[in-house]
């Protein structure tokens, strides 16, 4: 059997050559081999595929491979070029790549001297992988935990929120049985006082000197009474039951019970209803809710706002409903609130109605607790261009034992 000649060193290293330079053509990254100056000798096609320019117009190419970087990352390229011309070798330093046609990507390009048999330096090559999906879920990872940061922050903030809440409830809850063992302790004598008075009072005529003494004492002891009263709202549990009724009714009523205040303060009072909605088997303006409680809410928000509005001026009662909840707004015309008085509005015996004697700073806390018995918000803020808005939201209805 004859046997083939053998090939010749120069055929073995063409063949040698085609087979790596095959390899090479068809590595997916982007392939580069560089002169010990740093002149490109040979690009792979895989170039074109992530920068949009054919490996023969990179070899045309001046200053390859900056033109195909991003000028805000050339000097990083830069400083890797220079670094391989000297022989030094580094991996995975991200750039983006300015495409031609395409969106800019990102890549990330490693590089190594490269030596002959001998050891004599031949220049050195250039590996570039597409790293783009890399960030974008780098990128994605990042939203995340910031979204994440965004959502603790919150969550402590609530906390924070809802200790501080706590702390007002013990607060309250204290005062609440202090008011309880007040109010048992004033009331008793104060009836008895009441009565006896009633009856000193009954033998005295009007046209007695003293007569209008005697009706001071007794305003008085109304106004010892109402405070107790109110003391003790701001705990007691309330024992109403629930109940269908129309809000427009009731706001009637309200209005009907402080006309006299606003004829004496000669201020004007209106209602509007607008963005009204039916649930159910209840009409638009309809809830249950207990009428007692919430009667109570408007009485002490409407007579506040008669009491801050100027002569002349006018008070606004506007009612609307969503399927869930009712709201209602109390608006006066009035010199609105200070950025001292807002943060204390619902503190106990806090009262903004310096020289008077109607202010005991008891109605805003008994409403606002009265309104989170029903699972509802009070919310007081200055308006444009001027005076106060107080509106109190309240779920359109509510089970018999809340």
């Amino acid at each position: 059997m004859s046997q083939n000649p053998p090939h010749d060193q120069k055929t073995i290293e063409q063949i040698d050559y085609a087979v790596f330079k095959a390899i090479a053509d068809f590595t997916y990254d982007w392939e580069s081999w560089l002169q010990s100056d740093g002149k490109l000798l040979w690009v792979n096609a895989a170039v074109e595929r992530i920068t949009g320019y054919s490996p023969q117009e990179c070899l045309a190419m001046q200053d390859y491979p900056l033109p195909l970087v991003v000028p805000r990352d050339r000097h990083k390229i830069a400083d890797v070029m220079r670094d391989a011309i000297a022989g030094g070798s580094g991996n995975d330093v991200e750039f983006q790549v300015a495409h031609r046609e395409g969106p800019e990507r990102w890549a990330a390009v490693s590089w190594q001297p490269m030596y002959d048999y001998l050891g004599e330096h031949r220049g050195f090559r250039a590996s570039i992988r597409d790293v783009t999906e890399r960030h974008q879920l780098r990128e994605q990872l990042r939203l995340h935990n910031q979204h994440l940061e965004q959502l603790v922050q919150e969550r402590s903030a609530k906390i924070a929120q809802l200790e501080q809440r706590r702390l007002k409830m013990q607060k309250l809850a204290a005062l609440g049985q202090m008011a309880a063992g007040v109010a048992h302790e004033v009331n008793n004598p104060l009836a008895g006082i009441r009565n006896a008075f009633a009856l000193f009072k009954g033998n005295l005529s009007p046209d007695d000197e003293n007569f209008e003494l005697l009706e001071l004492i007794d305003r008085e002891i109304e106004r010892i009474s109402s405070l107790m009263h109110q003391m003790y709202q701001l705990y007691r549990p309330s024992h109403q039951a629930p109940r269908q009724f129309d809000l427009q009714r009731t706001i009637a009523d309200v209005v009907l019970l402080t006309d006299p205040l606003a004829r004496k303060s000669e201020v004007q009072i209106t209602v509007e209803v607008s963005d009204v909605h039916a649930e159910g088997a209840m009409g638009p303006t309809e809830v249950l809710l207990r009428e007692g409680d919430l009667k109570q809410i408007l009485l002490n928000l409407v007579r506040n706002a008669i009491q801050a509005s100027p002569l002349k001026g006018r008070v606004v009662i506007e009612l609307s409903t969503t399927a869930a909840e009712a709201m209602i707004s109390v608006s006066d015309e009035g010199t609105g609130i200070s950025q001292e008085a807002a943060s204390r509005l619902f503190e106990p015996f806090f009262s903004t109605k310096t020289g008077t004697r109607e202010g005991m700073g008891l109605g805003l806390p008994v409403s606002r607790s009265l309104a989170e018995a029903m699972g509802g918000t009070i919310v007081i803020q200055n308006k444009a261009p001027q005076g106060a808005c107080a509106t109190v939201t309240v779920p359109r209805q509510i089970a018999s034992n809340e």
